[in-house]
């Protein structure tokens, strides 16, 4: 970390601005191709291209010499969490890619057709999505991993690609909510002081009823969905992926479950498709990298863009205001409080696009509130990490739908309003406020 990253920070609302630009640009084109009817309206303009016109601005509001802006925007487009999802997206494109090739996806589709009654696609891949994130404590190779499948299924059936991807998404944030090697759990958790335990002793009570509501949308979702007989189908091309689900369980590093099942794919495409070749894997691989180098680039600049409105000040302006905005509540101390805290770390990740370190930069200011105004540590740390993956899982240019409509050419736009588990997640959380559940012993 730079020397000046260390020094206070002050407040400063014109620091904001640079990240609405890009949102003005990017859903603004969207919703104005929408409305004259074009085609792909939100893909017009290129999510890339729309953040460079913020980017520009952020350098010029920065209040330090340009130099000093550009090493600062380097810094924060490096970050080590932004080079992580970087290599993911790169073998998640690459997996994607070789598998779908050698026929890895029709084959498992055609298998879970021969297992599973059509209607209950949704609530399978939903619920594999779950257990793969709560294993891996990871949204990102969670939707790497199950995201080609669930597009597979829509292909072989009548479900829309929207419901089974947005399926995967919300299992996979409700894995890495409550996961206990998940970053998300291990910020939430040493910003509070508490335990892992402790905190998902109280996360579980609103999760999981909400994950229960999900699955029962999904089966009525399904419910009329046409049954498709299964085709035949290669047993050994389905190894990559069953490799991928066991291995999530292993406690492996995304990347060598991801570069294991690259590897696997393309061994067993040269084992059993005589067609397939060097020359062949060598191309699906790299197509896979150029199919994810906009959301990966987009990523870096939004990175390195929040890491100049972070040191101009202005998350902490926000975070300022929505802390005195607390202090207005007139309702019960506990409920403001734990409002206040959700607030915090909403708008957080909505400027910063990654729910850890919206986690991160809010949990102190969490922790003022929660000793100002009573809440319970072991709620404050369930709160914060809940309503980072509420927001995480329904920004269109956050790196789960980024990567997840990567895969299954959809608009992020489209996809928000079918990621039910987050939405239904959130009418869960602000109830357990309002009626202060699950209640906590006194110790």
């Amino acid at each position: 970390m730079s020397s000046h990253s260390q020094e206070k920070v002050h407040s400063n609302a014109l620091a904001l601005l640079p990240l609405l630009v890009f949102l003005i640009i990017f859903l603004g084109s969207g919703i104005y191709h929408s409305m004259i009817g074009t085609e792909f309206a939100f893909y017009q303009i290129k999510a890339p291209v729309a953040a460079v016109p913020a980017v520009i601005l952020a350098l010029l509001l920065y209040k330090q010499k340009l130099n000093t802006a550009i090493e600062d925007f380097l810094q924060g487009a490096s970050h080590p969490n932004l080079i992580l999802m970087f290599m993911v997206f790169m073998l998640a494109g690459a997996f994607a890619s070789v598998s779908n090739t050698i026929g890895s996806v029709d084959a498992t589709v055609q298998l879970g057709l021969s297992l599973i009654s059509a209607e209950y696609v949704l609530p399978m891949l939903f619920i594999i999505s779950a257990f793969i994130a709560t294993a891996m404590g990871t949204s990102m190779g969670t939707i790497a991993a199950c995201a080609p499948i669930a597009f597979g299924f829509s292909q072989a059936t009548d479900i829309a690609p929207i419901y089974a991807i947005g399926a995967v998404v919300g299992g996979a944030m409700f894995g890495d909510n409550l996961s206990m090697i998940s970053d998300t759990t291990i910020a939430a958790t040493r910003s509070q002081n508490v335990e892992l335990r402790d905190k998902f002793r109280v996360n579980i009570w609103i999760a999981l009823p909400a994950a229960l509501i999900s699955l029962i949308v999904y089966v009525s979702l399904s419910q009329h969905a046409e049954e498709i007989q299964s085709k035949p189908y290669d047993l050994w091309l389905i190894l990559p992926y069953l490799a991928i689900f066991f291995l999530a369980f292993s406690r492996l590093h995304v990347l060598a479950v991801l570069m294991i099942g690259v590897v696997l794919s393309g061994v067993m495409g040269l084992i059993e498709k005589p067609e397939f070749n060097l020359l062949q894997l060598n191309n699906s691989i790299y197509n896979g990298f150029v199919g994810m180098f906009e959301v990966a680039l987009l990523s870096m600049l939004l990175g390195g863009l929040s890491a100049l409105m972070q040191k101009e000040g202005g998350l902490q302006w926000l975070i300022q205001r929505i802390y005195a905005i607390t202090r207005l509540f007139k309702f019960g101390r506990q409920r403001a409080g734990e409002l206040g805290i959700s607030f915090l770390v909403v708008f957080s990740n909505l400027f910063v696009a990654n729910n850890t370190v919206a986690i991160i930069l809010s949990g102190d200011m969490a922790r003022e509130v929660a000793k100002e105004y009573g809440v319970d540590p072991k709620r404050s740390a369930a709160l914060l990490d809940i309503f980072s993956c509420v927001t995480q899982g329904i920004i269109p240019y956050g790196a789960q739908l980024l990567l997840a409509c990567s895969i299954a050419k959809l608009s992020p736009i489209e996809l928000i309003g079918h990621i039910y588990y987050c939405w239904i997640l959130a009418i869960f959380a602000i109830l357990a406020i309002v009626f202060n559940y699950p209640r906590l012993r006194t110790s």
